[in-house]
């Protein structure tokens, strides 16, 4: 468990901490989960959650105040392959939220930060992650968390 400490309001700071996700946190991180990905319900998030807390693949990220009230979240995935990657397998950020009344806080840099301390002593040399085309926020909050731009792609499918 690490724990940071935020600036929180105008001259005052605030420590969080961020800790990998457990078994006893699965509704709560199905709750923020279904704020981010609204096309599922929160017992398939369950069920999602389920699955990864089982493999060794993916992990969870939790940011709480030291009260444990909840702040957000962050998914990373071990994936064979990302777009702009330059190392095989990658670790892939899937997904990143941090409630609103706290964004722009640095909760979002201390979950990044944490996973990043985790990946490197694992053996890791880059962390990938992607965003939709028409989200600036989202590319401006990676801008600010140190990643760079590799590329644009747009993806296409075929029903067959």
């Amino acid at each position: 468990m690490l724990s940071h400490a935020i600036a929180w309001e105008k001259g005052s700071s605030m420590s969080i901490v961020i800790r990998k996700m457990r078994a006893g946190d699965s509704a709560l991180w199905a709750e923020m989960r279904f704020k981010l990905w609204d096309s599922l319900s929160i017992d398939e998030h369950l069920d999602d959650i389920g699955r990864m807390l089982k493999g060794k693949k993916r992990t969870g990220y939790l940011a709480l105040r030291p009260d444990q009230a909840p702040l957000g979240f962050a998914e990373i995935c071990i994936r064979e392959y990302a777009n702009g990657c330059t190392a095989q397998p990658v670790p892939f950020l899937e997904g990143i939220w941090i409630d609103p009344k706290h964004r722009r806080q640095g909760v979002g840099r201390a979950l990044l930060e944490n996973i990043t301390g985790d990946l490197i002593k694992q053996g890791f040399r880059e962390l990938c992650s992607g965003a939709d085309i028409r989200n600036r926020r989202s590319h401006q909050a990676h801008q600010n968390w140190g990643f760079t731009e590799t590329e644009r792609v747009v993806y296409f499918r075929k029903v067959l």
